[in-house]
C-alpha cells in the first residue's frame, strides 16, 4: 500500500451517506475496469457500454488512460513505478466517482497484476463494487490493429517501457469477465458486460 505522508490528517464525515446518494440516483455504483493490452479493446468496449448504459438512464463516467495522462496524471510517464502511480490515482478516483453514485469505467492498460490488485482492495475496503473486465487479445492481433502506430514505433525503438514488446503484460488471474475481442462483436462484449452488472445487482435488465 502506498505510504501516508501527511500528518495530522482526519476523515471528515458528513451527514449525507453513500446510501443516500445512491436512492438520490436511484442507481448503484461501481467500477469496471477494463484492462488488457493497447488495441485490445478496451476504450471502445467503454465508450459502446457508456452509451448503453446512459440509454438505461444509467448515470457512468468513463475514465480513459490517454484522457487521463492529459490531466491529473500529465507529470507521470511509463516508468513501472509512475505506471503504478497512475493506476493508483484512478483507482482512487474510480472509487470517488462510485462513493457518489456513479458508474466508473475505467479503461487503462494496467500491466501489473500488484497494481490492478492494489485498486480491488482499494474497492473491497470501501465496501463497494469492483469489476475486472479483461479484453483478452493475442499481441499479433493487437499489433496488427495498431490504431495508433505505437507498435510500429515500439518495433523501431522509438518508444522505450512498451506493454507487450518491451514490458510485460501481466494478464488477470481470475478477473470477473473475459472479452476476446477478436472473436466477438462488439454488441456482443457489450451484452456481456451488461449482462453481468444485471447479475451483480447494478442495472435492472440485461
Amino acid at each position: 500500500m502506498t505510504e501516508q505522508k501527511a500528518t495530522n490528517v482526519t476523515w471528515h464525515h458528513g451527514e449525507v451517506t453513500r446510501a443516500d446518494r445512491y436512492q438520490l440516483l436511484q442507481q448503484k455504483g461501481a467500477t469496471i475496469w477494463f484492462t488488457g493490452l493497447s488495441g485490445s479493446g478496451k476504450s471502445t468496449v467503454a465508450v459502446a457500454l457508456e452509451a448503453a448504459l446512459h440509454q438505461r438512464g444509467k448515470l457512468c463516467y468513463r475514465l480513459d488512460g490517454d484522457n487521463v495522462r492529459l490531466g491529473i496524471n500529465k507529470n507521470l510517464g511509463f516508468s513501472a513505478e509512475d505506471r503504478t502511480e497512475n493506476i493508483r490515482r484512478i483507482g482512487e478516483i474510480s472509487k470517488l466517482f462510485v462513493d457518489a453514485g456513479v458508474i466508473a469505467l475505467s479503461s487503462f492498460v494496467s500491466p501489473y497484476r500488484a497494481d490492478r490488485d492494489l485498486v480491488r482492495a482499494l474497492h473491497e475496503a470501501a465496501g463497494i463494487d469492483f469489476i475486472e473486465v479483461y479484453v483478452d487479445v493475442p499481441l499479433a492481433v493487437a499489433e496488427e490493429r495498431d490504431p495508433k502506430g505505437l507498435y510500429k514505433k515500439a518495433r523501431a525503438g522509438e518508444i522505450k517501457n512498451f506493454t507487450g514488446i518491451s514490458d510485460p503484460y501481466e494478464a488477470p488471474l481470475t478477473p470477473e469477465l473475459v472479452l476476446p475481442s477478436h472473436e466477438m462483436s462488439l454488441e456482443d462484449e457489450v451484452d456481456a458486460v451488461l449482462k453481468l452488472l444485471h447479475a451483480r445487482g447494478i442495472v435492472p435488465n440485461a
